[in-house]
């Protein structure tokens, strides 16, 4: 079933202004929730199993029309977690496997890559197996074009038409917000780096983002920054920040910021 996933955090908002969390503080909240409600709900016992793989392309993207998605280049992999029948899903560039009891899974550092991508997914199947959040599986074949329709269509409804910074390539959103929108993006990728797309020039995370952000009036990040554990840089902006897609499904609920992801399931 297609679920429409706009989490607003409105007042509800949970991180404190004025605040800033590091990485370390960030995995830290999100590990003892994860070990709070899985205690309360008696998910810690060995006979929990947790699995974790990383899907093919096709298993994780379908066939859009459009091959430039990162996970068809082969840059980035849909790492998924499987928990008492119910799936999460983290973006991470160090694919791994684990298999184990929750309780051993959460003993685990959270120092790699594989380690942070592999406890974003985890954490996204036990809170969908409690059924605090949806939208935990990535759209499929031309879905990811229908979404980057739509929030055009939520930005243009919700903020008029505001100068929009891009956090991540994020091909099909880049192309239909800079069809409408003044944008700027900046990347991670050295190859995406100083090249043209959508006519946008990607700009340098590492130097640019400052700048970036005080340009815009609207921020949309990619929820894969919750694996890498940049999402701390955009927590407390003093401006609209939208996340969107499924990494972030568990996170945004935990810490009440705005996710957008309307075609998961």
């Amino acid at each position: 079933m297609r679920v429409a996933v706009i989490q607003t955090a409105g007042m509800e908002r949970h991180v404190d202004r004025g605040y800033m969390m590091d990485k370390d503080q960030l995995y830290a909240k999100l590990k003892d929730y994860l070990k709070r409600v899985a205690t309360e709900n008696d998910l810690m016992k060995d006979k929990v199993l947790v699995k974790g793989r990383v899907l093919s392309n096709k298993e994780a993207i379908g066939n859009p029309t459009r091959q430039d998605y990162p996970l068809l280049k082969g840059k980035e992999k849909l790492l998924q977690a499987e928990f008492k029948g119910c799936c999460g899903q983290a973006f991470t560039d160090s694919p791994g496997n684990f298999q184990g009891t929750l309780s051993e899974f959460l003993e685990r550092p959270l120092e790699s890559n594989f380690e942070r991508a592999s406890f974003v997914a985890v954490l996204n199947a036990v809170m969908r197996h409690l059924n605090l959040i949806d939208g935990t599986i990535h759209c499929k074949d031309d879905e990811p074009e229908e979404c980057a329709k739509k929030i055009v269509d939520h930005i243009k409804q919700n903020y008029g038409n505001p100068r929009v910074a891009m956090i991540g390539l994020q091909p099909a959103i880049l192309a239909q917000c800079s069809s409408v929108f003044k944008v700027r993006l900046v990347d991670l990728d050295p190859d995406n780096i100083g090249t043209i797309k959508s006519g946008v020039l990607i700009e340098d995370a590492d130097t640019n983002t400052k700048e970036v952000l005080e340009w815009a009036d609207l921020v949309l990040v990619t929820g894969s920054t919750v694996a890498n554990g940049t999402i701390v840089n955009f927590l407390e902006l003093d401006k609209p920040t939208i996340f969107y897609g499924t990494s972030i499904a568990g996170t945004a609920k935990i810490l009440g910021v705005d996710r957008f992801c309307v075609c998961s399931s």
